[in-house]
């Protein structure tokens, strides 16, 4: 039988000092809505790590669901839910949710992707609530790195929708759907997590 299990080393690389961030923004019990779960590495690694978060993932491509699927059936964790069909531009769960995650997502869909995480998690998320993004960013009056700029470039030519996203024009869409923006982390591979909470 084939193992549907996907590995990702930017998944290996990335998660212990996701954790440490996902850790700080959620001390406590805590039910997470996951966007964009791909392999469904982070999804595992995070549910093993909390028992206390029940953790949903969520993919809106079959292989990556049947790769998540796998990973949970691999771990046996209570807390990781099978993975669902969700496009952020879709119908969402229903909530409340203490969090809402994204993981390298906004700059590798369309500008209407990051219109619809905003106003999802505004929906969605419980008062106090958190939404988690994670991936690179431009910011205003801050160098960015020559990776990045190159990165950004790569993107536009594979698909002249996606590219870096500008964070203060994100930030401005978060504030329409009630979502303040609380800490920005600098994060490995000059990669941010930002973090809004719901008013």
């Amino acid at each position: 039988m084939t193992d549907a299990r996907l590995q990702s080393p930017a998944a290996a690389r990335n998660r212990a000092p996701l954790l440490e961030v996902l850790n700080d923004a959620l001390p406590g019990p805590a039910r997470v809505l996951e966007l964009a779960s791909g392999s469904g590495e982070h999804a595992l690694h995070f549910a093993a790590a909390r028992p206390d978060w029940q953790w949903q993932p969520s993919d809106p491509t079959p292989r990556a669901r049947d790769s998540i699927a796998a990973w949970r059936a691999h771990a046996g964790l209570d807390n990781l839910a099978p993975p669902l069909a969700l496009d952020a531009t879709g119908d969402w769960p229903a909530g409340p949710f203490e969090a809402v995650v994204a993981i390298n997502l906004l700059h590798i869909s369309p500008w209407a992707v990051s219109e619809a995480l905003m106003a999802g998690a505004g929906e969605r998320l419980a008062s106090g609530g958190r939404l988690v993004v994670y991936g690179p960013f431009l910011q205003a009056g801050r160098p960015t790195a020559e990776s990045n700029l190159a990165f950004d470039a790569d993107l536009r030519e594979r698909d002249p929708r996606w590219g870096l996203r500008d964070l203060d024009a994100i930030s401005a869409i978060a504030e329409r759907h009630g979502l303040v923006r609380e800490r920005v982390v600098a994060m490995p591979a000059n990669n941010l997590t930002v973090i809004w909470q719901r008013r």
